[in-house]
């Protein structure tokens, strides 16, 4: 049997961190055994899909690089099968045609709540108020009493009584699928073999079942992972830190963290915490999934994002962060100067945004200074010490690391100050903060021109606060 699995999203919002692990469950299985993982857009909520939604989905996958094969399948674009199916199995007496309006249900919920009761659909009302050219609904016949077993390749057996679904809509009065109705026909006509899902659609399963059954479609397998949580065991939401996708590139994410962390969820192989994509692919099994809810824990996951930003070459970084200097207005600098820049603030980040926010002083003169900072080392007594090391660098012709400190060692003989009373001032003088790399890295990187003119603007704010 060739493995065949689905990602089956509905377009009315940004593509969520759970739904994102449920897809690379699905593709990794598929890439595990050598098989197809392909694309279903479930978009027939005419109310809430919303195409921008379908274009970050796919944006979304494609960053994380998860290929899909094929073309992808969009369910408004299959109507007419799903009517035509819906047909047939009136034709067979398997479903009916239910002219109960929905004023009419809601009237009837709304009594059995007022008794205490739990409302259930009445069969007898499927003729209600029949007419040629009324609207109406398509309802399986459920028969009771008989048993829905799901081998779940997760949970185990798991069985179902008929006599607890009530015959229910697969096709709606406006000509749409339900959600069961469409997926369980999707599923068997795209050949899916194997369904991995979250476990709030284990209550789905017996549903599908019978509606494959009924048109005498194959199944697929089905293996329910349990839900993330938050850290308060409620569903993970946004109150918990967690983001859509697309907000975690937005934010500076590397697309492989996401990846490792979000397979983590839920998915172990011994003690291993960080893989290649190629590792996951050969040692991704369903066995590896548990079967207890996994928590969400967004400073561990910005603590591995960081780990592979520090793993990653330079020059990578470098090309990834570019972009980002340049929509903050800022000019880029070269490829070389970018490289130093990269070298010493990924150690120091945990993010590509936090990288470029970090250091913003190497691409722009524009900055204030800190006032506490400004307020202990911007002062009169330093003021001397900047047009000393001016005066010192600038004599510096190969403006190299070595060189540099030899103009620091000079001022230090000159004033008779260690290299501490000399450093922080002078951190503060050229990146308006007390905290940056080491002084020489810093110097060497914005260059003389720069240097010579910043320490002349530190000594013109102390003279300016001092008038």
């Amino acid at each position: 049997m060739k493995i065949v699995t689905r990602f089956a999203p509905s377009p009315t919002g940004a593509l969520h961190v759970g739904a994102a692990r449920t897809a690379i469950f699905n593709w990794l299985f598929s890439a595990s055994l050598g098989g197809d993982f392909l694309l279903r857009i479930e978009d027939t909520d005419r109310a809430r899909s919303e195409e921008k939604f379908e274009r970050q989905i796919i944006e979304s996958l494609k960053w994380l690089g998860l290929e899909w094969q094929g073309e992808i399948v969009r369910q408004s674009e299959r109507l007419a099968d799903y009517g035509r199916l819906a047909e047939r199995l009136i034709d067979e007496d398997k479903a009916y045609r239910c002219y109960v309006t929905a004023e009419e249900l809601g009237r009837r919920r709304e009594e059995a709540r007022e008794k205490g009761e739990v409302f259930r659909y009445r069969r007898e009302w499927s003729q209600l108020g029949a007419a040629p050219g009324k609207p109406y609904a398509v309802r399986l016949s459920v028969l009771p009493g008989e048993k829905i077993s799901v081998e779940d390749l997760v949970r185990g057996g798991i069985v179902f009584d008929s006599s607890e679904i009530e015959d229910f809509v697969i096709l709606k009065a406006d000509g749409f699928p339900t959600y069961n109705f469409a997926a369980a026909v999707d599923d068997a006509q795209m050949d899916i073999s194997h369904v991995i899902r979250g476990d709030d659609h284990i209550i789905n399963a017996p549903r599908q079942i019978l509606i494959a059954e009924a048109l005498d479609f194959s199944k697929p397998k089905l293996a329910h992972v349990p839900m993330i949580l938050g850290a308060d065991g409620k569903k993970l939401s946004k109150r918990h830190g967690a983001e859509s996708v697309t907000e975690y590139r937005l934010r500076g994410y590397l697309p492989e963290a996401v990846l490792n962390y979000l397979v983590r969820l839920g998915w172990s192989f011994g003690d291993q915490e960080i893989f290649t994509t190629q590792e996951l692919i050969e040692k991704f099994s369903l066995k590896g999934i548990g079967k207890s809810p996994s928590v969400f824990d967004p400073q561990k996951f910005l603590w591995l994002n960081g780990k592979y930003l520090r793993d990653l070459p330079e020059e990578s970084i470098s090309e990834k962060i570019g972009p980002l200097i340049t929509q903050k207005g800022l000019p880029r600098p070269s490829s070389e100067r970018l490289r130093k820049i990269v070298v010493q603030m990924r150690e120091r980040s945990e993010t590509l945004n936090a990288i470029v926010d970090q250091s913003l002083y190497f691409f722009t003169d524009d900055f204030e200074y800190d006032e506490k900072a400004a307020e202990k080392f911007l002062v009169e007594r330093n003021g001397e010490i900047f047009m000393l090391l001016a005066e010192e660098l600038s004599r510096v012709e190969d403006f190299s690391h070595d060189n540099i400190h030899g103009g620091f060692e000079r001022v230090m003989q000159r004033t008779g100050l260690g290299l501490g009373k000399i450093a922080q001032p002078a951190r503060v003088a050229l990146t308006g903060s007390t905290k940056s790399p080491g002084i020489f890295d810093v110097v060497e990187i914005l260059g003389k021109e720069i240097v010579v003119l910043r320490l002349a603007r530190a000594i013109d704010f102390i003279s300016s606060r001092n008038a």
